[in-house]
């Protein structure tokens, strides 16, 4: 099987995964909504920041071990990968414990003087906080775990398990419905629960399935290699670090100056992002391994070329949903909420306008990451994502609204994407910049421009409710998918295209 084909039944499993797992996310929050209300779910999204931090942290820690067992595959080398396992587990058991004890340490901190919480619910949402401590031991230490799934591009499997989190989260909404006490506490303790499952299922599968998931340490472990993943963790450790404490300090600096209600508009548009999101982050999950196995080949031009691909894909993957849904999100958000939180609307608007920049950018920085050398890369990032913050915690002090925070969220993005990632990939990688510019940016920009255009003809013209949201969807896929395949794919991506869909239809 051809890498392109393999991409593709992966992302299949990844995408008939994503579409259980939307609904069933989807019907959850509105559940949890309504059965806490919003003072409540503002708590939960405030002090459960955490579980937001932990996705965060979680998606370095495993793409660093990832970058490292797919490396070395792309090598061909079986025994060099139980070392990087035994090392990743030691790593990242120590990483646990750490957190750990700073968490405990910084909730005496949150709960004296920094978050603002009803006094009648700070016991609640002290229990929330302990409980999210416990589940991020067990989130950390199944890195190594994850990491091996990817590294197989086994998403058959690590899609099963991603189904079996989202029905376990929905039985834990259902629970709380009906539940007579303090459904906000007992809301906590499940949901740390889950990380605790998905981890032994896990790891009863890899250590069956793959030899490299041997806990051997004292046999398989190499001062070297242990000091070269730290480094590695280290500066992914960095860059992630301040992008997640950037995320959770908007719903502190936020809570500060409006209250636990506006946590409910961020909470919701955090959600919402990051549902949407999972249309390009499935293509991503499945095309990750192969730019790093082909680093490790030794094969550079290759790996440009899955990066070039990679980031229009997953660009068109997140406009091709989230552009109508920007243009018709006052009628889709009451539709999926009973009662919209003030400021959910504007701020989901500009949280999908960022990501969708960041998702053009996000196989650029694969390709920075598959080097090795990420270094100078995370301390500039990182001192870019802090600025928004701040900038943001004046203009409230000078009374400006909320939505400021995500306006400068976006104008961060811009610069992030397009100058500091840039830049790095050109220096670390051999990107080729006048060619990524014309290769993708061009693509991107014409197929965006005909396809919103047309969108925004019934939206203008037409009164709102369903009829025009039929509209505004009927008449952009069509003229998105046909701009996709006349302007947005080269020869390349086409012949890719038309291959799959002849060997589809001679399976007919």
């Amino acid at each position: 099987m051809s890498t392109a084909h393999r991409v593709i039944k992966n992302t299949g499993f990844l995408y008939a995964k994503m579409a259980i797992t939307m609904f069933i996310s989807l019907y959850t929050t509105r559940l949890v909504l309504n059965a806490l209300g919003a003072s409540d779910f503002g708590i939960f999204n405030l002090v459960g920041g955490a579980i937001a931090m932990l996705g965060f942290l979680h998606a370095a820690m495993s793409s660093s071990t990832q970058r490292f067992m797919s490396f070395y595959e792309g090598q061909g080398d079986v025994e060099k990968q139980k070392y990087i396992f035994n090392v990743s587990s030691v790593l990242h058991f120590g990483i646990a414990i750490g957190l750990v004890i700073i968490l405990l340490v910084a909730g005496y901190f949150f709960f004296n003087g920094i978050l603002n919480i009803p006094p009648d619910r700070v016991f609640a949402a002290k229990v929330i906080y302990g409980s999210l401590i416990l589940s991020t031991a067990f989130t950390v230490m199944s890195v190594p775990y994850e990491a091996v799934l990817n590294a197989h591009e086994n998403m058959l499997y690590y899609s099963i398990v991603g189904i079996v989190e989202s029905l376990l989260k929905l039985a834990v909404a259902l629970i709380i419905v009906y539940y007579a006490g303090d459904k906000l506490v007992l809301y906590g303790i499940l949901m740390a629960v889950i990380p605790f499952v998905s981890r032994t299922v896990m790891q009863v599968y890899c250590r069956r399935k793959y030899s490299e998931c041997t806990i051997a340490p004292k046999r398989y472990f190499e001062k070297g290699l242990m000091k070269e993943m730290t480094g590695f963790a280290g500066w992914s450790f960095l860059g992630t670090a301040v992008a997640m404490l950037t995320s959770y300090g908007q719903g502190i600096v936020l809570n500060m100056f409006f209250g636990t209600k506006i946590n409910a508009s961020h909470g919701i548009a955090t959600q919402a992002n990051g549902q949407i999101n999972v249309f390009s982050y499935n293509m991503m999950k499945a095309l990750t391994p192969v730019i790093v196995k082909s680093e490790g080949e030794g094969n550079r031009d290759k790996m440009l070329q899955a990066t070039f691909m990679g980031s229009k894909l997953a660009y068109f993957l997140l406009a091709l949903f989230a552009i109508p849904i920007i243009i018709e999100m006052p009628y889709i958000f009451n539709l999926w909420l009973k009662n919209v939180p003030e400021y959910a609307i504007v701020f989901t608007r500009l949280i999908l306008m960022s990501s969708m920049v960041t998702q053009m950018f996000s196989t650029i920085a694969v390709s920075i990451d598959a080097t090795g050398r990420i270094k100078e890369l995370q301390i500039v990032k990182s001192l870019v994502e802090a600025m928004p913050l701040l900038v943001a915690y004046i203009l409230f002090k000078a009374g400006y609204s909320p939505t400021y925070m995500y306006v400068m969220m976006f104008i961060m993005t811009l610069i992030r994407s397009f100058g500091v990632i840039t830049y790095y990939a050109k220096k670390e990688a051999g990107l080729n910049v006048p060619k990524f510019l014309k290769d993708v940016l061009v693509p991107v920009v014409i197929v965006t421009v005909l396809a919103l255009g047309v969108a925004l003809v019934p939206y203008f013209y037409m009164n709102y409710g369903v009829y025009r949201l039929f509209a505004v969807f009927a008449v952009y896929f069509p003229v998105f998918l046909l701009a996709l395949w006349f302007f947005g794919f080269n020869k390349y991506e086409k012949n890719i295209v038309s291959s799959l869909v002849n060997r589809v239809l001679k399976k007919k």
